[in-house]
């Protein structure tokens, strides 16, 4: 197809990541960027030879060319600017979470009813080779019956900036609740958390949150499958890690303990020594266009005409970032709904947001909205 959507990416840390692969995609003009700081908005520009610039995000809504934003702002600016980006009629593609309440998620999807536009949360996971390869495995059949899901999202947030200090763990959830819904395209109905642990004195002011980890379980709606998904941001000593795994009936697939590691494959009714095997996921680059395919397995910045030392950095996130994209862009010029939709999108988030409403209730179950009567 010949439509070209003209994209506007906001914020260029992360952000500037999928500049190129915008540039590359058939479908795509990479139209404006926007950055509060004009000395990184020239570079980025400049860089990459981007002539319309933003300091100023409502400024950039006023601009009648722009079809779509790529929101790449930290986590507390996320709702707020996907409602007024949907206000101002541009599709939304959001890096995680979708927002940090029930309330503006309610917003998003309700604007997102009435205006007839796309917004997509780019969560990463559901993209990556290994949950490609899980979610492969799953729609041949040969996980058989679906038993039970698992996932955890652990990393040390000490000396990142800003909002992150004490902020409760379940808040940021979407990398391993995204995957545990994703696999079998299901909703949570309610969910059940605990904390456990508790964080330095110094950290728990500014959310009220003590807890060092939180663990919730999610009981999927109109299905008898249940996950439990675990996260924790400081003081756990534990390597980065963004798991998931998968139990069926025939074959279960299990994430490894030390990240590099092969995946390990469970196959039913083998001799007891056969039954794990290691595997190393495949690369699934063929279900994108071939002009951003390079991107599943190589730096986004070390491209041909673009070798600048400062940018060189590798795909990362199991090489999601173009899938996102096309994901997308392609939603957008065929008229379908992307993964995660809208409603999709606010069901995996409140999951996070309302389980730690729950740990601080000792465990409270917590039901999830039903997003399609939101607002009427």
């Amino acid at each position: 197809m010949s439509k070209k959507i003209n994209v506007a990416i906001v914020g260029l840390g992360f952000g500037a990541e999928f500049i190129p692969i915008y540039q590359k995609h058939p479908n795509a003009v990479m139209y404006a960027i926007c950055q509060r700081n004009e000395d990184k908005l020239k570079e980025i520009g400049d860089e990459f030879g981007i002539d319309v610039r933003y300091t100023d995000y409502d400024e950039l809504l006023k601009d009648p060319n722009i079809h779509a934003v790529h929101i790449n702002t930290p986590i507390p600016n996320h709702g707020e600017q996907s409602i007024k980006a949907l206000k101002a009629g541009k599709h939304v593609a959001c890096t995680v979470p979708m927002a940090t309440t029930v309330e503006e998620c309610k917003q998003i999807v309700d604007l997102v009813k009435s205006t007839g536009l796309t917004y997509m949360m780019m969560e990463t996971v559901v993209y990556a080779r290994e949950f490609l390869f899980m979610k492969e495995l799953y729609d041949k059949g040969e996980l058989g019956k679906i038993q039970y899901l698992k996932a955890s999202h652990q990393q040390d947030m000490d000396g990142w900036p800003n909002y992150w200090p004490g902020l409760p763990p379940m808040h940021y959830a979407t990398h391993c609740v995204g995957p545990v819904l994703a696999l079998t395209r299901s909703e949570a109905e309610y969910v059940s958390c605990f904390g456990s642990g508790t964080i330095r004195e110094e950290l728990i002011p500014k959310y009220n949150s003590p807890f060092a980890v939180e663990s919730t379980h999610i009981k999927f709606k109109d299905s008898d499958i249940s996950a439990h998904v675990y996260r924790s941001l400081f003081d756990v000593a534990r390597q980065y890690r963004e798991s998931f795994e998968v139990y069926g009936s025939k074959k279960s697939v299990e994430w490894p303990l030390i990240e590099g590691h092969p995946l390990v494959v469970h196959t039913a009714k083998k001799p007891e020594p056969e039954i794990p095997q290691e595997v190393e996921s495949p690369d699934y680059a063929k279900y994108l266009p071939e002009e951003i395919q390079r991107f599943t397995t190589k730096g986004v910045y070390d491209t041909d005409d673009n070798t600048h030392l400062s940018f060189t950095q590798g795909a990362g996130h199991g090489g999601s970032h173009p899938h996102l994209v096309h994901e997308f862009v392609n939603a957008l010029v065929k008229g379908t709904e992307p993964y995660p939709n809208a409603k999709q999108s606010a069901n995996i988030t409140c999951v996070g947001i309302l389980a730690h409403e729950s740990a601080l209730q000792g465990g409270k179950q917590m039901y999830l909205p039903d997003f399609t009567l939101s607002g009427k």
